[in-house]
């Protein structure tokens, strides 16, 4: 089976970014990352991509006049890399209809929430201020719906009573940068897809919440 193309957006840090890297370069995925794209010049996952020998792109948001356009040109910088799979990875762009459209089925994203709970923004202070016991991370699939696309596997993770947002991302945090780099391994595979509004791996629909991670 050839390995498949990533393209993986980002738009910081790209912790999770170095997981797939690291994932890839030790052969527990059989893919090649293509590209990393930015919207952001100063990202560090930009230096990240650069020190691992990956081509990378900055598409600033800040020279559109629009949403839409800056979601055509994007899609024809994530188009002239061929991927198979495209990797949301800290993007923190909102995407219009025809971008997700184009990439049905072939976009993930991770989000730092047991979803459906907390979509949006501040997902861990929002799990203390509710007196959650159990909080996480869910890798899905993207749809029009905002974090809301069909779950593929969610880990979980105490919150402790002494928490802070700092302190229950940290442990989150750690648990992206196992499930993420599995489930792209999963696709790269060709394991893993999207039928209608639920994922599918092994040929089984998953449930609604997705598979758990065992801790």
């Amino acid at each position: 089976m050839a390995p498949s193309r990533l393209v993986v957006l980002i738009s910081g840090s790209g912790s999770n970014l170095q997981a797939i890297i690291d994932a890839c370069n030790n052969g527990e995925i059989n893919a090649n990352i293509a590209a990393v794209i930015s919207n952001k010049a100063n990202a560090y996952g930009l230096e990240r991509a650069k020190q691992a020998g990956i081509a990378t792109a900055v598409l600033s948001h800040k020279d559109f006049d629009s949403r839409e356009a800056y979601d055509a040109k994007l899609m024809d910088v994530i188009d002239s890399f061929t991927p198979n799979l495209v990797v949301l990875a800290g993007f923190m762009r909102i995407l219009t209809p025809s971008l997700v459209q184009k990439f049905k089925g072939k976009m993930l994203n991770i989000h730092p929430s047991l979803l459906p709970k907390y979509q949006g923004l501040n997902t861990h202070q929002r799990a203390i201020d509710a007196k959650d016991d159990v909080h996480g991370v869910s890798v899905h699939f993207v749809t029009e719906e905002l974090d809301g696309g069909p779950v593929i596997l969610q880990a979980k993770v105490p919150v402790l009573a002494d928490d802070t947002a700092d302190t229950l991302a940290k442990r989150v945090h750690a648990q992206e940068h196992i499930i993420y780099p599995l489930v792209v391994k999963w696709f790269s595979e060709q394991r893993l897809t999207m039928e209608a509004d639920y994922a599918v791996l092994d040929e089984k629909q998953l449930p609604v919440h997705g598979a758990d991670y065992p801790q």
